[in-house]
């Protein structure tokens, strides 16, 4: 049983919608002619039908009662808008000519975070095409694409869907996105799609009118929560179920990204995540290929990525907004916000040596302990990132990094998150220092609805403060002032930074120390006053590097003490990378004073350690 309209070929569809509280339903048929076809329920309130002379493309509503039409909550095309008629999709037109991929290995994915709207200036699917080439041989493998589900109007972050089936009309709608992943695929990259399963957004979703997909138990940041536990859960759980498996089977997506898991609420015997996890498994085995999980939640809590045997969820992989933090404050001096409990170097090193900071440590900002300690689990399962759509666009004037650090600091970024031990992740222009911001912009039609996101967006602004004009989330200036400026990948500064991160790629892929991503062979320590941070990371074969960033905005002269005799493989601060000239020697020895110039890194290979001490 499949949710829906379900089209199998010949002109027949089934359409089947979950509805336990009501005793009426029908299809009306609006297009190519108009038809009422009535629907059966079932013992669990699911209605269904199967219909005759249904082409692809047959426009529908759901009458209820006798009464009322609403678009399909699980419609899979609305071809005008959120309010309009859904579409009968046709899933098995599309020609793929994918059937030999396999996809990435989850452990040596090089993410990219990309927004469908401002990637490009056609901001559709089909535009995203021509560029994926060049990524690839940039070192991306894996592309996260923001939310596509069917939001109102044609310029949105996506976190506003309210039809989870539905791809984004304005981007080219289903056969788009499809045309985007075989292409991807043939290039060898996997695509990561991000699915909000923790809220609906607040026009044009008419679930109510279904069924109790709300639940008054709880509360998130967007208002009433999804009902994961109460009464009649069972057939909400299902949706977001089927959800997950339609995007993996139907479109060939890779990977999801889970957002603000910590929003799903659940505290039944097996908490949605874990089924969620189990249901994706059991497609994995039975197409032969591994499908990954990868969940956002600001909780710190490795019940998520623990495996269920030993009473975790199963998802494979969590962001790490703790390592962004650590990062960003140490780079920019801000306090703001949630930054009030990060800043020093002793918490960055922890991030490289954990993946978490907070570990069950007291929180400032939250006024309670939390977190949770992460030493059983493996590099892999952790994705981190200097800058993404949240940490940019969650600021008034959408400023990246870019626009708040000198080129010398963005270097050091790039060294501080690729000779980590975790899975990193790039947002869009992120490799060559775009300096275009990513504001927050919506199209709602409500002009109310407009007006408060506008005011609750100003006081969201307050906790990544910037000095600046407040943009008008709903002008278009917002979405196209947020465009990429693709061009200048190949312009001055732009460039070296852009090669110095395929360098660091390239060298992540090929040195075997670094391609290890085994957290309990790595050493990280600072020294707080010089701003300095130590690293240390070595392999079963004996291989090491051994890498000194200044994260201070002078010279800082240090004595190293890594023991052996090291041979120096990058130094961001080489003519090569246009900085000042390298001050660190090519050969490190063991208790040597060295200076290194400010903010930047040196990285070592362990050559002997014959003459350590």
């Amino acid at each position: 049983m499949k949710i829906g309209a379900n089209y199998l070929g010949n002109n027949r569809c089934e359409f089947t919608v979950w509805a336990p509280a009501h005793e009426d339903l029908a299809v009306q048929i609006v297009s190519p002619e108009n038809r009422f076809l009535p629907m059966q329920k079932d013992e669990r309130g699911y209605f269904s039908t199967m219909a005759e002379n249904i082409e692809p493309g047959t426009l529908y509503y759901y009458k209820i009662a006798g009464e009322k039409d609403f678009p399909d909550p699980a419609s899979h095309s609305q071809p005008k808008d959120v309010h309009g008629a859904s579409e009968v999709v046709d899933h098995t037109k599309m020609n793929w000519t994918d059937a030999d991929w396999s996809g990435i290995a989850l452990e040596e994915m090089i993410m990219y975070e990309l927004h469908v709207g401002t990637f490009t200036p056609a901001g559709t699917f089909l535009a995203i095409i021509p560029r994926l080439r060049e990524l690839r041989e940039f070192g991306v493998n894996a592309i996260e694409i923001m939310p596509v589900a069917q939001f109102p109007g044609d310029r949105n972050w996506g976190y506003d869907g309210v039809y989870p089936f539905a791809a984004q009309n304005s981007y080219g709608g289903s056969e788009g996105l499809k045309k985007l992943v075989d292409a991807a695929h043939k290039e060898g990259l996997s695509i990561i799609l991000d699915v909000v399963y923790n809220h609906f957004g607040p026009e044009g979703n008419y679930t109510s009118q279904f069924g109790p997909y709300f639940t008054e138990m709880y509360r998130t940041p967007w208002g009433r929560a999804i009902n994961f536990d109460d009464i009649y859960s069972f057939g909400v759980r299902e949706f977001f179920i089927q959800n997950a498996l339609y995007w993996l089977e139907n479109y060939h997506i890779d990977a999801l990204r889970l957002d603000a898991i910590n929003a799903i609420y659940d505290l039944g015997a097996k908490h949605f995540l874990q089924e969620l996890a189990e249901r994706v498994n059991e497609l994995s085995m039975r197409v032969g290929r591994k499908f990954y999980l990868i969940g956002e939640s600001d909780l710190n809590d490795v019940r998520v990525i623990r495996e269920k045997e030993l009473g975790g969820y199963g998802i494979d992989a969590q962001w790490s907004d703790d390592f962004h933090h650590a990062l960003h404050t140490v780079l920019t001096g801000e306090q703001g916000g949630s930054y009030q409990d990060y800043g020093s170097c002793e918490q960055l090193a922890k991030a490289f040596k954990e993946g978490f900071v907070y570990t069950w440590n007291y929180s400032q900002y939250r006024k309670r302990y939390y977190g949770s300690e992460t030493g059983d689990r493996s590099g892999n399962q952790f994705v981190i990132f200097a800058q993404n759509h949240d940490q940019i666009g969650n600021r008034m004037l959408g400023d990246r990094l870019s626009n708040l650090v000198d080129f010398e600091a963005l270097k050091l970024t790039a060294g501080a998150v690729f000779l980590s031990p975790y899975i990193p992740m790039l947002f869009m222009g992120e490799e060559y220092g775009e300096d275009s911001p990513f504001l927050y912009f919506i199209s709602h039609t409500d002009a109310d609805l407009v007006e408060a996101v506008r005011q609750g967006r100003k006081r969201d602004f307050s906790d990544f403060y910037s000095e600046g004009e407040f943009i008008d989330i709903f002008s278009k200036d917002a979405f196209d002032r947020s465009k990429l400026k693709w061009e200048k990948r190949q312009e001055g500064k732009h460039k070296v930074l852009l090669e110095l991160h395929q360098h660091l790629i390239q060298l992540r892929r090929t040195m075997p120390v670094l391609k290890n991503l085994d957290k309990q062979n790595i050493e990280a320590s600072a020294v707080e006053e010089d701003k300095l941070i130590f690293l240390r990371r070595r392999d079963s074969m004996g291989n090491q590097i051994f890498c000194i960033m200044n994260f201070n905005q002078k010279d800082v002269t240090c004595q190293t003490s890594p023991g052996g005799i090291w041979r120096k493989i990058l130094d961001s601060a080489d003519t090569k990378w246009m900085g000042e000239g390298s001050k660190m020697p090519e050969k490190l020895i063991h208790a040597q004073e060295v200076t290194i110039c400010p903010q930047s890194f040196a990285l070592y290979e362990l050559e002997t350690l014959a003459q350590s001490s």
